[in-house]
């Protein structure tokens, strides 16, 4: 029979090798004590390899052959509801019937109690059977999730200390009901007229004189919109503009009643008609004084739901991989079998190229992907530990904070990057997929256009590329600016390392180091030099205040803003490389991978070095004289 994990190497691999599974599986299962748990590392790791092989056979077996069905039916709005594809349906029942939902959930809650490592993996093996399956899957045990993260966060779960067990959490009975596959939920953040731009949403939340709040507004390009129980951000201080006047609340869109019928809280206005994902229901959905419950305090609804954005980042890089593997090996069982010119074409030079390049950088993103959610993991439980087993005050927890801090930092530094390539990547495997089959790839019977078609929507929801970019090139440039001092060290450390190591990978690594700091120098040296030519408008009185304080990110550092991408794409190969030499250090037999990645990884950082640091004064130009134009008419 089919399983897409046993038939995948590089996924056995940081499952029996490749990931240092103590730290995680040691908080996971409380050191062992949890009664009813694992006894060892090794039971704990046979049990989810176990878990994988079943998801991976289900995948290919169950989940694949549907998946043409399941995108010919798409969804469909009746009565106020939305609806699946009887396929779809049907999908769900199996996955409700083999527990998934509560793969990461804790035992005590009704969970399996798996590491969140684990069920990104499975979030690849189902992407890779039908990204529309794995999409609305994340929405049970995702929602689930958060709103436990939530509960913790704002102190309304309670621990036995003793058995090392959660008693009791505030969203218990939404999570059960999850568990259970009875409903799912959907993270409310757009509007018709915001979308990245989170500070100018406009759905307000009132609160009566009992304290109760009510929602107003429309929510639009919900993911699984038909859903329950929504996570909504809405604007709670109308005097204060900005993130800081947004606060979260849970809201149940409906509620159904002991006779059978439901009663709807939210509207479904309609469920889009979008180029892919036809079997996914993206909705826009209205709340008129929608009873909602808040979420932590008020004014936090923007860090908390980043906290819920930054864990659907990591996965939609665990999707955007399984698109690439099926795209993969859709054009390598092809090409093996189409013969043209007396072989078969997967012996043509440039299609072996085409294969081989795919291949690479499958391996590559996946070791980006298994670091960023290990750290993001051990970030989440390592808090965790910090609060179940110290007290608020004393010295070990600062310290064990400190530890999760430095996993946090980590993860946010990898995040960005994971969700900006692999999503293009993404696009552009399934794109090369249809190259390869020809004619064949862009006929519907072959399933490879299905493949681009929704591969295309990675790049966007979850966070846009270029959001993406600009905040990988924020933190690299707040970093700097923080501690430049440290930067400086890092980059005598790199260009040291690219002459004295003794490993020739090494150098060749510590060079794309080096590239991707001299770019961000560049980046830096470039911004506060137009920040002193600008100080030729104000008076000298003023020079000193206007270069050390009044810095406007929109106009200040412009130059690096129209390199982000550029920026984003060298760092992302810096950090891959970084990783798979670290590999290679511990695993000889990884070294072949780094040097696939470093031969295409090298000529293309150059060239992206090259473009930082001599375009774009033409195209700004250009921009401040519209800009100056513009206010001239306004005045």
């Amino acid at each position: 029979m089919a399983n897409y994990f046993d038939d995948n190497e590089d996924l056995q691999f940081y499952m029996d090798r490749g990931l240092d599974w103590a730290p995680i599986v040691g908080l996971v299962e409380q050191d062992f004590r949890i009664p009813g748990g694992y006894a060892s590392l090794d039971e704990a790791r046979a049990a989810y390899r176990d878990i994988l092989g079943m998801v991976g056979e289900f995948a290919a077996e169950q989940v694949a052959p549907k998946s043409m069905a399941i995108d010919a039916k798409g969804v469909h709005l009746k009565d106020g509801e939305g609806h699946l594809a009887p396929e779809t349906d049907a999908l769900f029942e199996q996955i409700k019937g083999l527990d998934l939902h509560g793969l990461a959930l804790p035992r005590e809650l009704g969970g399996i109690g798996c590491p969140a490592v684990v069920h990104f993996m499975v979030c690849e093996l189902l992407a890779r059977a039908d990204n529309v399956v794995m999409t609305h899957y994340n929405f049970y045990s995702g929602i689930a999730l958060m709103l436990l993260l939530y509960s913790v966060h704002e102190g309304s779960t309670t621990f036995d200390r003793e058995q090392r067990v959660i008693t009791g959490t505030r969203f218990q009975p939404e999570i059960a009901e999850i568990l259970r596959g009875d409903a799912w939920g959907s993270m409310d953040i757009t509007e018709p007229d915001a979308g990245s731009d989170m500070a100018a949403l406009k759905a307000r939340a009132e609160q009566d004189e009992e304290g109760n709040w009510f929602i107003t507004g429309q929510k639009i390009f919900l993911t699984s919109g038909h859903g329950k129980h929504h996570i909504v951000i809405a604007r709670t201080e109308p005097d204060k503009p900005g993130l800081g006047g947004l606060s979260l609340f849970h809201v149940p869109a409906y509620e159904d009643m002991p006779d059978g019928t439901r009663r709807r809280i939210a509207v479904i206005d309609r469920l889009e008609e979008k180029l892919g994902h036809h079997g996914s229901a993206t909705a826009a959905v209205s709340f008129d004084r929608a009873p909602g419950r808040l979420v932590g305090k008020r004014g936090e609804g923007f860090q908390l739901m980043l906290l819920l954005m930054n864990n659907a980042r990591v996965g939609v890089g665990f999707e955007s991989i399984g698109a690439c593997e099926a795209a993969y090996r859709k054009a390598k069982a092809y090409a093996a079998e189409r013969r043209s010119m007396g072989k078969s074409i997967d012996r043509h030079e440039m299609i072996a190229d085409f294969l081989d390049e795919m291949q690479t950088e499958i391996l590559g993103l996946r070791a980006l992907a298994m670091q960023c959610a290990y750290h993001e993991e051990l970030h989440q439980r390592t808090k965790m530990q910090g609060v179940l087993d110290t007290d608020p005050d004393s010295i070990e927890r600062a310290r064990v904070l400190k530890q999760a801090k430095r996993h946090a930092n980590r993860a946010r530094r990898l995040t960005p990057l994971l969700k900006y390539i692999a999503s293009e990547k993404a696009v552009e495997m399934a794109r090369k997929c249809i190259q390869i089959l020809g004619g064949a790839g862009y006929v519907r019977e072959y399933g490879a256009e299905k493949l681009l078609r929704d591969a295309m929507v990675l790049p966007i929801y979850e966070g846009t590329s270029q959001i993406q970019s600009l905040m990988a090139m924020k933190d690299a440039m707040s970093g700097i600016m923080r501690n430049p001092q440290r930067f400086l060290t890092r980059v005598a450390q790199a260009r040291w390392r690219s002459l004295s190591a003794l490993d020739a990978l090494e150098r060749r690594v510590a060079r794309l180091t080096s590239l991707t700091l001299a770019a961000q120098q560049h980046l830096i040296q470039r911004t506060a030099a137009d920040k002193l030519r600008g100080l030729g408008k104000h008076k000298i009185t003023e020079w000193s205040k206007e270069f050390f304080q009044n810095w406007d990110p929109k106009r200040d550092f412009s130059y690096a803003m129209l390199h982000a991408e550029r920026l984003t794409r060298l760092m992302a190969d810096t950090a891959i490389v970084e990783i798979l030499l670290e590999q290679s250090r511990k695993h000889p037999e990884r070294r072949s991978i780094l040097e696939r990645w470093l031969e295409r990884a090298e000529p293309r950082c150059n060239a992206l070095y090259e473009e930082i640091t001599t375009r774009g004064d033409r195209l700004l130009a250009q921009l401040r004289d519209q800009q100056e134009d513009e206010a001239a008419s306004a005045r």
